[in-house]
């Protein structure tokens, strides 16, 4: 019997999937409190991911899980652009996705705590595009979902194992007033995403970039901060907002070394601090909720939010307005770490008023843009 003679297919005929690609390059890697393994054929694909998860503090959760974040990179598109398109998100089947164009995507099983994230080679141009919402898009969703965390747009500093969340409108000073506590004695943990189990209220973030406005600039008195912030890279916003991309790693103030337990949370506001003013706090329960509710509408449909606002809202929900003094501003958050009855405490130096509502002492009023 012969045999018929067959030509031999060429690779994209016999795996029409990619999915015989090897992946040679492999690291492990601590973030929001799981364990991420990362692997890729792309040496620059995970030197993104060392630039933004590397030298962090190995701080796991409880109940921490294993993820999967595979990376692959494919030929450069042939048309050139200024900047990548959003992404549009989607899902179904039980698979989340994240789509620039059809180069550049992310397919997510948070079932399955995997994730694949493909990347063309003239997005390496655009690294903060890729890194921000291509690979952090994956980690974020992968850990908020396989360990029933909840997501916030704010900052978190800390103090001893013990945290505040800094939340507000864009643009309220979240972001400078969180290096004003770096740079005053205080844990950071996040600026711009923390990560909360709600049974717990245990705080996650990942303490490596610093985003603020480039006029912060001249509200540092220190020139070695000055001289930091100055040659570190320039972004831009989605929105259009220029900010400077610090390093945080670089040895500026101090990290937070895991996850914190929350005291409670403050609102910070845009509005300035009359003479005088103390912080009143904290916020009546359903005015506490009900502006949460309304400042993060996403984590607002997650399954641990509302054990996560009733435990917040016991603990303390405080408004803190703008003012000259940022040392001020820091103190008031101090003074909310340091409490005797936080987590584990019992009495508190706090003074009642006579309508019930509890007061701080005058430094605790103001806060810097």
């Amino acid at each position: 019997m012969v045999l018929p003679v067959f030509q031999p297919a060429s690779a994209t005929v016999a795996d029409p999937f990619g999915e015989h690609v090897v992946c040679g390059l492999a690291l492990q890697r601590t973030v929001l409190g799981g364990r991420f393994h990362f692997c890729s054929d792309s040496e620059p694909l995970l030197g993104l991911v060392e630039a933004a998860y590397g030298g962090l503090a190995p701080g796991e959760l409880p109940g921490a899980r294993d993820f999967h974040v595979e990376l692959r990179l494919l030929p450069a598109r042939a048309k050139k652009r200024d900047e990548p398109p959003p992404v549009c998100q989607s899902a179904g089947a039980g698979l989340l996705c994240g789509v620039m164009d059809e180069s550049n995507y992310v397919v997510l099983d948070p079932q399955g705590c995997r994730a694949l994230v493909v990347a063309s080679q003239d997005m390496l141009a655009h690294a903060y595009h890729l890194r921000y919402e291509l690979i952090e898009f994956a980690v974020f969703t992968l850990a908020t979902r396989g360990m029933g965390l909840v997501p916030l747009h704010g900052a978190c500093l800390g103090h001893a194992g013990r945290g505040v969340l800094l939340l507000g409108e864009s643009g309220a000073g979240k972001s400078t007033l969180a290096l004003h506590g770096l740079l005053h004695g205080l844990d950071f943990l996040a600026e711009d995403a923390v990560f909360v189990q709600p049974d717990r209220l245990l705080a996650t973030g990942v303490p490596n970039f610093l985003h603020v406005r480039p006029d912060a600039l001249g509200l540092l008195a220190q020139s070695h901060v000055r001289q930091w912030l100055a040659r570190s890279p320039r972004i831009t916003r989605r929105s259009g907002v220029a900010k400077i991309e610090a390093d945080l790693r670089q040895g500026v103030g101090r990290l937070a070394g895991g996850p914190l337990e929350l005291v409670g949370a403050v609102r910070v506001s845009p509005e300035r601090a009359a003479a005088g003013e103390e912080l009143s706090g904290p916020l009546a329960a359903g005015e506490a909720a009900a502006w949460l509710a309304a400042n993060q509408p996403y984590a607002a449909n997650q399954p641990g939010w509302h054990a996560f606002v009733q435990a917040l809202v016991q603990r303390g929900v405080y408004v803190l307005r703008r003012g000259r003094d940022p040392q001020a501003s820091v103190d008031a958050l101090r003074r909310l770490l340091d409490r005797r009855d936080a987590p584990g405490e019992t009495e508190s130096p706090s003074r009642q008023t006579a309508s019930g509502r509890t007061t701080f002492p005058r430094s605790a009023c103001t806060q810097e843009r």
